[in-house]
Protein backbone atom coordinates (compact mmCIF):
# COMPACT_ATOMS: atom_id res chain seq x y z
CA UNK A 1 0.00 0.00 0.00
CA UNK A 2 3.20 2.22 -0.61
CA UNK A 3 3.13 4.79 -2.93
CA UNK A 4 5.89 3.48 -6.03
CA UNK A 5 6.73 0.01 -4.58
CA UNK A 6 5.24 -2.36 -2.25
CA UNK A 7 6.49 -3.97 0.90
CA UNK A 8 7.12 -7.16 -0.52
CA UNK A 9 9.44 -6.02 -3.83
CA UNK A 10 11.46 -3.91 -1.04
CA UNK A 11 11.50 -6.62 1.34
CA UNK A 12 12.88 -8.89 -2.02
CA UNK A 13 15.37 -6.50 -2.85
CA UNK A 14 16.77 -5.72 0.71
CA UNK A 15 16.80 -9.22 2.49
CA UNK A 16 19.24 -11.13 0.15
CA UNK A 17 22.31 -8.09 1.20
CA UNK A 18 21.93 -9.39 4.64
CA UNK A 19 19.85 -6.44 5.72
CA UNK A 20 17.11 -7.77 9.11
CA UNK A 21 13.53 -6.43 7.57
CA UNK A 22 11.16 -5.78 10.27
CA UNK A 23 7.60 -5.80 7.97
CA UNK A 24 5.08 -2.93 9.29
CA UNK A 25 1.38 -3.92 7.69
CA UNK A 26 -2.12 -3.68 7.72
CA UNK A 27 -2.15 -6.92 5.87
CA UNK A 28 -2.75 -9.72 9.01
CA UNK A 29 -4.16 -12.72 7.05
CA UNK A 30 -2.03 -15.75 7.18
CA UNK A 31 -0.62 -15.81 3.88
CA UNK A 32 0.34 -12.31 3.98
CA UNK A 33 2.69 -12.63 7.01
CA UNK A 34 3.94 -16.11 5.42
CA UNK A 35 4.48 -14.57 2.11
CA UNK A 36 6.39 -11.96 3.50
CA UNK A 37 8.52 -14.11 6.19
CA UNK A 38 9.56 -16.11 3.13
CA UNK A 39 10.35 -13.31 0.89
CA UNK A 40 13.05 -12.35 3.77
CA UNK A 41 11.55 -10.59 6.73
CA UNK A 42 13.78 -11.31 9.72
CA UNK A 43 9.99 -10.52 11.41
CA UNK A 44 6.52 -9.45 10.41
CA UNK A 45 4.03 -6.85 12.89
CA UNK A 46 0.31 -6.42 11.76
CA UNK A 47 -0.93 -2.85 12.31
CA UNK A 48 -2.28 -1.78 14.57
CA UNK A 49 0.37 -2.45 17.39
CA UNK A 50 1.03 -1.45 20.67
CA UNK A 51 5.02 0.83 19.87
CA UNK A 52 6.39 -0.91 22.72
CA UNK A 53 6.08 -4.47 21.09
CA UNK A 54 7.58 -2.44 18.37
CA UNK A 55 10.55 -1.48 20.41
CA UNK A 56 10.79 -5.56 21.53
CA UNK A 57 11.25 -6.51 17.85
CA UNK A 58 13.95 -4.51 16.38
CA UNK A 59 15.55 -4.94 19.95
CA UNK A 60 15.13 -8.54 19.11
CA UNK A 61 16.21 -8.24 15.96
CA UNK A 62 19.64 -6.07 16.66
CA UNK A 63 20.67 -9.06 18.85
CA UNK A 64 20.50 -11.48 16.63
CA UNK A 65 21.80 -9.73 14.19
CA UNK A 66 24.65 -9.00 15.83
CA UNK A 67 27.79 -11.11 14.97
CA UNK A 68 28.93 -13.35 17.89
CA UNK A 69 32.50 -11.85 18.95
CA UNK A 70 35.67 -13.38 18.22
CA UNK A 71 37.69 -14.38 20.81
CA UNK A 72 41.27 -13.00 21.62
CA UNK A 73 44.39 -14.23 21.21
CA UNK A 74 46.95 -14.39 24.08
CA UNK A 75 50.40 -15.68 23.20
CA UNK A 76 54.02 -15.12 24.77
CA UNK A 77 52.40 -12.34 26.64
CA UNK A 78 50.56 -10.14 23.99
CA UNK A 79 47.25 -10.27 22.85
CA UNK A 80 45.44 -9.81 19.72
CA UNK A 81 41.48 -8.87 19.79
CA UNK A 82 40.37 -9.93 15.84
CA UNK A 83 37.04 -8.10 16.52
CA UNK A 84 39.05 -4.56 17.09
CA UNK A 85 41.92 -5.55 15.01
CA UNK A 86 44.32 -4.60 17.97
CA UNK A 87 47.27 -6.21 19.23
CA UNK A 88 48.58 -5.08 22.74
CA UNK A 89 52.19 -5.70 23.84
CA UNK A 90 53.01 -7.69 27.20
CA UNK A 91 52.82 -3.95 29.11
CA UNK A 92 49.40 -3.24 27.43
CA UNK A 93 50.21 -1.05 24.80
CA UNK A 94 48.58 -0.77 21.36
CA UNK A 95 50.77 -1.49 18.57
CA UNK A 96 49.56 -0.48 15.27
CA UNK A 97 49.66 -2.75 12.31
CA UNK A 98 48.76 -2.41 8.84
CA UNK A 99 45.83 -4.43 7.46
CA UNK A 100 47.92 -6.81 5.65
CA UNK A 101 49.71 -7.27 8.98
CA UNK A 102 46.71 -7.99 10.90
CA UNK A 103 45.95 -10.65 8.00
CA UNK A 104 49.98 -12.18 8.31
CA UNK A 105 49.12 -12.04 12.27
CA UNK A 106 46.14 -14.23 12.16
CA UNK A 107 46.97 -16.77 9.90
CA UNK A 108 50.18 -17.49 12.33
CA UNK A 109 47.88 -17.38 15.36
CA UNK A 110 45.23 -19.39 13.92
CA UNK A 111 48.06 -22.25 13.41
CA UNK A 112 50.93 -22.12 15.77
CA UNK A 113 53.37 -24.54 15.39
CA UNK A 114 52.44 -25.78 11.83
CA UNK A 115 54.85 -24.97 8.40
CA UNK A 116 53.45 -22.34 6.51
CA UNK A 117 54.89 -22.01 2.87
CA UNK A 118 55.30 -18.69 1.14
CA UNK A 119 52.36 -19.44 -1.36
CA UNK A 120 50.34 -20.83 1.95
CA UNK A 121 50.90 -17.54 3.43
CA UNK A 122 50.27 -15.65 0.23
CA UNK A 123 47.11 -17.41 -0.37
CA UNK A 124 45.93 -16.77 3.21
CA UNK A 125 46.59 -12.98 3.19
CA UNK A 126 46.28 -11.82 -0.40
CA UNK A 127 43.94 -14.54 -1.72
CA UNK A 128 44.62 -17.54 -4.54
CA UNK A 129 44.47 -15.40 -6.83
CA UNK A 130 47.04 -12.75 -6.11
CA UNK A 131 50.76 -12.78 -7.91
CA UNK A 132 53.41 -15.10 -6.97
CA UNK A 133 55.83 -12.77 -5.05
CA UNK A 134 56.86 -14.43 -2.57
CA UNK A 135 59.18 -11.77 -1.22
CA UNK A 136 56.29 -9.81 -0.49
CA UNK A 137 55.93 -12.55 2.56
CA UNK A 138 59.16 -12.20 3.51
CA UNK A 139 59.04 -8.47 3.90
CA UNK A 140 55.58 -8.62 5.41
CA UNK A 141 56.91 -11.31 7.92
CA UNK A 142 60.01 -9.06 8.79
CA UNK A 143 57.69 -5.79 9.49
CA UNK A 144 55.45 -8.09 11.12
CA UNK A 145 58.64 -9.32 13.51
CA UNK A 146 60.17 -5.58 13.84
CA UNK A 147 57.05 -4.95 15.64
CA UNK A 148 56.55 -7.62 17.71
CA UNK A 149 60.24 -6.69 18.98
CA UNK A 150 62.87 -8.35 20.69
CA UNK A 151 61.14 -12.06 20.47
CA UNK A 152 59.67 -11.15 16.70
CA UNK A 153 62.33 -13.63 15.12
CA UNK A 154 62.26 -16.00 18.29
CA UNK A 155 58.46 -16.15 17.94
CA UNK A 156 58.08 -16.28 13.96
CA UNK A 157 60.72 -19.23 12.76
CA UNK A 158 62.30 -19.13 9.37
CA UNK A 159 62.76 -22.55 8.20
CA UNK A 160 65.00 -22.36 5.25
CA UNK A 161 63.38 -23.30 1.50
CA UNK A 162 60.49 -24.18 3.19
CA UNK A 163 58.30 -20.97 4.42
CA UNK A 164 58.11 -20.12 8.11
CA UNK A 165 55.89 -20.88 11.69
CA UNK A 166 54.83 -19.91 14.56
CA UNK A 167 56.93 -20.86 17.86
CA UNK A 168 55.23 -20.02 20.47
CA UNK A 169 51.36 -21.33 22.63
CA UNK A 170 48.67 -19.60 21.56
CA UNK A 171 45.49 -19.59 23.97
CA UNK A 172 42.42 -18.05 22.75
CA UNK A 173 40.38 -16.38 25.49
Amino acid sequence: MMPGEDGLAICRRLAPRGLAVLMLSALGDVTDRVVGLELGAADYLVKPFDPRELLARVRALLRRSQPPAEAAYAFAGWRYDPGQCRLSDPDGATVLLTPNEHVLLRAFLDRPGRLLTRGQLLDLTHGPDAEPFDRAIDLAVSRLRRKLGEAGPEMIETVRGAGYRLRTAVRRT
